[in-house]
């Protein structure tokens, strides 16, 4: 992905990823969210993953949900009437939302899994 500067916003140009690279990026991406509320007790957040669509809820009944957007290629998130789609930067390595605020997918649910569950990501 490259940004072009537009006045006084970023506007992120995606550059083509084929199918097969991203659901490999997408399935290494869910397995990581997985793998990081399995050691989180339930009670505090219960993450659960079905297809491609991943659901955490927190104490509460507070609820995020991470899922595919395949036709644009992005991970699109969720929480507390909010949205963020994230796309892959090749450069950074890494699922930068695309409103140019530099949003990392794996910051942002930390920040969501902190303030809502009160709870710290390894």
């Amino acid at each position: 992905m490259r940004t072009t500067a537009c006045a006084s916003c970023l506007i992120a140009v995606w550059s083509y990823v084929d199918n097969s690279r991203y659901q490999s990026l997408v399935d290494v991406a869910f397995r990581k969210v997985t793998d990081l509320f399995d050691a989180i007790d339930t009670d505090l957040a219960d993450c659960e993953s079905a297809g491609d669509v991943i659901t955490i809820t927190f104490a509460g009944n507070k609820r995020c949900v991470m899922n595919t957007q395949r036709p644009t290629r992005q991970i699109w998130l969720a929480a507390n009437a909010r949205a963020w789609h994230f796309s892959y930067n090749e450069t950074q390595q890494s699922w930068l939302d695309d409103k140019g605020q530099g949003d990392e997918l794996f910051g942002t649910l930390t920040n969501i899994a902190r303030e809502w569950g009160g709870v710290e990501l390894a």
